[in-house]
């Protein structure tokens, strides 16, 4: 008997009514064509050409019964507020459909920077974007946490002590799976002991208990995942910030560390400081606010070092075929290289 079609020829197959509908709903005009984007590892993303010449992204977003996280919700949602505070450095939001997790946005042109591309320029416009989107009374409980949430210093240690722990269950049949094994013991599980224990230390020091639940003025709305792996900028250096798929309430802090820490488009030491300190000022933070930032960063590069590894867990790799991504061997050779830079 004939296997029966895959998830991939499913979503292919719906693609175009999908497509037109969603275009209707938006006032558009009618697709005439698709072609997949790169660089998704989480979701499906196609650029629609319209009837009229203009453009459309559609994006399909993954849905597992392990992970149920509401990556349209928290995208929509965030995309949806900056875009009614007049707020033009994302796309727009033109349609979704809820049942199949899909959202149809403004195409919207540019390039990814290169790390040696990026100037204060371009921090100090991340830095204003963060600050923009929070105009306003913070958030407060009716506000959807962000994935992965820290409201208190110890769950920032709990997040991390989590991601090692799950580590421990990497898939003995993935590509360079013993390498990343080794890595993993030798090098990474001894600096989160260590740096996690002088984040302890430093607070005591500091008066800082970590067990205290942050104010409300404390949290922020976070784009969460934000960097300049997300981002597109035009030739007039005008940018628009991408994926705000885990977005919600959440700690500046885990906001700063992971800019600061993502390896995909790396921040140049020049510039990390004026970013934490541009944030700072612009979402007025006192004293204790500015130090839980600082203390926090090489946390977020411990915790960097295990999404890297990612890949090497088995269901990891359920999300990575949803997104069409490329052969994993070689995704994991790359990640594993990634890996050792961060804990180096």
């Amino acid at each position: 008997m004939a296997d029966g079609p895959t998830q991939d020829q499913d979503l292919d197959r719906d693609l175009p009514a999908l497509a037109e509908r969603l275009c209707a709903a938006a006032g558009r005009a009618r697709p005439l064509d698709w072609q997949p984007l790169a660089g998704g590892r989480n979701n499906r993303v196609d650029r629609l050409a319209l009837a009229d010449g203009t453009a459309a992204v559609l994006k399909r977003y993954f849905h597992h019964p392990s992970d149920s996280r509401d990556r349209l919700g928290a995208e929509w949602r965030f995309t949806s507020h900056a875009w009614g505070l007049g707020l033009r450095s994302v796309p727009e939001p033109l349609a979704a459909d809820w049942d199949l997790k899909a959202g149809l946005y403004a195409f919207v042109p540019g390039e990814r920077p290169r790390t040696e591309d990026i100037d204060s320029a371009h921090v100090l416009a991340a830095a204003a974007f963060v600050c923009a989107v929070n105009v306003g009374p913070p958030p407060d409980e009716s506000t959807p946490p962000a994935s992965e949430a820290c409201f208190s210093l110890a769950e920032h240690l709990a997040v991390i002590d989590r991601r090692v722990e799950r580590l421990g269950r990497l898939d003995p049949r993935a590509p360079y799976g013993d390498e990343a094994a080794a890595l993993l013991s030798r090098d990474l599980i001894p600096q989160w002991q260590a740096v996690k224990a002088k984040v302890m230390a430093d607070c005591r020091a500091a008066g800082i208990a970590i067990e205290r639940a942050l104010d409300a003025e404390e949290t922020i709305l976070s784009p969460s995942d934000f960097g300049f792996h997300n981002s597109l900028w035009d030739d007039s250096g005008q940018g628009v910030f991408l994926d705000f798929e885990y977005a919600g309430r959440d700690d500046v802090a885990k906001l700063v560390g992971d800019f600061l820490s993502c390896p995909e488009v790396p921040v140049a030491e020049a510039h990390r400081q004026t970013f934490m300190d541009a944030v700072a000022e612009g979402l007025a933070f006192d004293a204790e606010g500015r130090a839980r930032i600082a203390l926090l960063v090489p946390a977020y590069r411990v915790k960097w070092a295990c999404i890297a590894l990612n890949d090497f867990l088995p269901q990891q790799e359920i999300r990575r075929r949803f997104a069409g991504g490329r052969d994993r061997a070689e995704r994991c050779a790359k990640q594993l290289e990634v890996a050792r830079s961060l804990v180096a």
